[in-house]
């Protein structure tokens, strides 16, 4: 579960109820490490929101104005882009929860808490779809029928299904965030975090942990890992006249899943011990909680960069869109250019077909190998 507080709980209390550091107090004092928050959330939240928005916005523009939804690929990056939105949109709420506490009421903490889940995993999902995605239409190109089924699936007929498979599964992830999502008093501020019922309160929590770390990661790098290493060995076996295209090609790959790797592993290691701790009380000493949950707050910071990083890795690579964007910023600084002027229909149309005739010789596949 993905909540401000969220890196704040500690369990080794027999409350019946998830709470956060500032629960625990008594037992050990973290005002350092709230004052830590405060100061690192902010910072690091404002500098995701402005990158962040930037590409996903141009990412999102580029193909609703210009460019269109020709390819499952092209239709997966533009929800991924969406996805990253949201995620993004939730992060100037958390970053005032740090600094000040949970003071917009109940109803906003449900929601918030519940879209940051839902956008985060559906993020990670979307990724292994590219991935499939690519390593098919590889393989299709190749005249090859490999992965049966997903081969008839992973087509534009079905990519709104796909889509729809996609975040229902992470809105099923994030239900628990929206049922039980409250605004609790502690350490003289409100805090947002999910309270489970005491029947349900260890095994519950420790099931969606578990659950979140395989949809959002484990299950993600593997598709990963297996279709950019197939599609790696058939690149290594084209003509040596490709040569340079293809070990291009091959660091693209060897990028995406680095930067993959390098953001999500630390955070999802992490999460993973201390669901370990919450069930076995691994950590005792105040000292060892202090650092663990510090190291909570920079690798999830770290992680949700790569909500920052996927308009660069995963579109602006490709030359078509760079290019479809470029004829964006042209044609809407031509339009203001000539917003006092009149054109007659045979110039707009000469513009139009010039356009036109562009883009026809431009498709390929963005992120295309």
């Amino acid at each position: 579960m993905e909540v401000s507080a969220e890196d704040d709980y500690y369990y080794h209390e027999n409350f019946s109820f998830n709470f956060s550091y500032d629960d625990y107090s008594p037992l050990c004092e973290k005002g350092d490490i709230r004052s830590f928050a405060a100061l690192f959330f902010p910072i690091t939240y404002t500098v995701c929101v402005v990158v962040g928005l930037t590409g996903n916005i141009l990412v999102v523009a580029v193909y609703a104005y210009h460019k269109r939804l020709k390819t499952m690929t092209d239709v997966f990056l533009t929800q991924l882009a969406v996805a990253d939105l949201l995620l993004l949109f939730t992060l100037p709420f958390w970053a005032a929860d740090a600094a000040r506490g949970w003071e917009l009421g109940e109803v906003v903490c449900k929601i918030v808490s519940a879209c940051y889940t839902v956008n985060f995993t559906c993020c990670m999902l979307l990724l292994a779809c590219i991935s499939l995605d690519r390593y098919l239409a590889l393989a299709r190109a190749q005249g090859r029928e490999q992965g049966g089924w997903l081969q008839r699936i992973f087509t534009r007929r079905h990519c709104w299904k796909v889509c729809g498979i996609v975040w229902g599964t992470a809105f099923i992830l994030g239900l628990p965030d929206l049922i039980l999502s409250e605004v609790r008093w502690a350490s003289d501020r409100n805090i947002c975090q999910a309270i489970y019922p005491p029947s349900l309160a260890r095994e519950a929590k420790a099931s969606l942990e578990i659950a979140e770390v395989l949809l959002g990661f484990v299950i993600p790098l593997l598709v990963m890992v297996i279709c950019y290493w197939r599609v790696g060995r058939a690149l290594k076996s084209l003509p040596i006249e490709s040569r340079g295209k293809k070990w291009k090609a091959l660091r693209v790959l060897l990028i995406v899943v680095g930067v993959f790797v390098v953001t999500q592993l630390p955070y999802n290691v992490l999460k993973v011990y201390r669901t370990m701790d919450f069930v076995y009380i691994l950590v005792t000493h105040c000292g060892t909680n202090k650092v663990l949950h510090q190291a909570a707050q920079v690798t999830k910071s770290l992680a949700l960069t790569h909500c920052c990083l996927n308009p660069i890795l995963y579109a602006f690579v490709g030359s078509s869109l760079r290019q479809h964007m470029m004829k964006v910023v042209k044609k809407f600084g031509e339009k203001r250019k000539r917003s006092g002027k009149t054109r007659t229909p045979a110039e707009d149309e000469g513009m139009e077909m010039s356009f036109n005739s562009c883009s026809a010789s431009q498709e390929t596949n963005t992120f295309s190998i």
